[in-house]
């Protein structure tokens, strides 16, 4: 029998949703703590294929979720066209900056970017012989403008203002940013389609920041071209586009880029995805990730609200954003037991 998510991608509307979690490998698990600690720090845990194929398949073999996303890291892809990389503790990553033409002459080429990367293969054609026969494999990529930003700031900026000036003065240099990133990240999801996934997911975490044509030029249409490249290599793979906090954005967002679904995050009601976002096929989505937090009766309701106004369309269960460090894995069975109980 066909795997359900890939099921709910081809179209087709399920009594139970399939379900996984948004960095469901991550710092909420003992486990991982553990294999972290092993590796020593984030990168060398995303770059050691033995170890990140079993960060993978923890919160597999702990809740059995439906799939199980690669483990990486978006800011991968910059490293590999050359930008320099570090994580800070406690406060996240930080990259050299692009801020004019002199910042792309640093960069690679596209073809150069497979050497660094080829860890993240190995990874995934690891879990592709590793994951149970039920399991769906995802594999992902940061979306063209999501990246730009960082790549601009050095580090994550609570409103993108820097990517946001760059593209406004200084436009040639901010689009051929744009344009390097979209065709290195159609050759890096390639790459990972070849090695085993069998759905792709575009994060575009900031796409929410941009506005009317801006949205349309940075956030939709990269979408559609990297979905149309890899479609076109690869016939039949799923693509997930995640124009986080789109708003608005989200209608019409499947036909505009061909993605097969298109995750929504919680700032849209789940009433309100089933009528403008899921008559054009699969929505992923929205439980809010405080919920992994606080648990209880609130958890359980809401997660039966969501699975009922999304019930008449396909739909692939999820939270509206990544699990948050201080999550209760508790929770995440509850989460779960609840979405798959007969419902009444």
């Amino acid at each position: 029998m066909t795997k359900t998510i890939l099921r709910a991608l081809a179209g087709e509307t399920l009594p139970t949703p399939p379900i996984w979690m948004m960095r469901q490998a991550g710092r909420y698990l003992p486990e991982y703590k553990a294999t972290r600690a092993e590796a020593g720090d984030f990168l060398s845990l995303c770059y050691n294929p033995d170890l990140a194929t079993e960060v993978t398949l923890q919160p597999i073999r702990r809740f059995g979720f439906d799939a199980a996303i690669l483990f990486a890291d978006i800011l991968l892809l910059p490293q590999a066209l050359g930008a320099d990389l570090w994580f800070v503790t406690g406060e996240g990553p930080r990259l050299s900056t692009i801020t004019g033409p002199e910042g792309l002459t640093k960069l690679k080429g596209i073809d150069d970017i497979h050497e660094t990367l080829s860890p993240i293969y190995q990874t995934v054609r690891n879990l592709s012989g590793a994951l149970p026969a039920e399991t769906t494999l995802i594999g992902f990529a940061g979306a063209p403008w999501t990246v730009a930003t960082y790549m601009i700031a050095g580090q994550g900026t609570p409103d993108q203002g820097p990517a946001h000036a760059l593209k406004a003065e200084d436009r040639a240099t901010f689009e051929a940013l744009i344009d390097l990133l979209t065709a290195s990240t159609i050759e890096y999801l390639s790459k990972q389609i070849e090695a085993g996934a069998e759905v792709v997911k575009i994060f575009d975490s900031w796409a929410g920041s941009l506005k009317g044509e801006d949205f349309s030029k940075y956030a939709l249409e990269p979408a559609r071209e990297i979905t149309a490249a890899l479609k076109a290599r690869h016939p039949g793979i799923p693509v997930i586009a995640f124009p986080r906090e789109a708003g608005e954005g989200y209608i019409g967002f499947h036909a505009a880029t061909g993605a097969d679904c298109v995750a929504v995050d919680n700032s849209v009601d789940a009433e309100w995805v089933a009528e403008h976002v899921q008559p054009d096929g699969c929505v992923q989505g929205n439980l809010a990730s405080r919920h992994m937090v606080t648990g209880g009766d609130a958890l359980v309701s809401e997660v039966r609200r969501i699975r009922q106004a999304l019930s008449k369309g396909p739909h692939i269960f999820n939270l509206g954003h990544g699990i948050t460090p201080d999550a209760d894995p508790d929770n995440v069975t509850l989460m779960i037991e609840t979405l798959r109980e007969t419902q009444k």
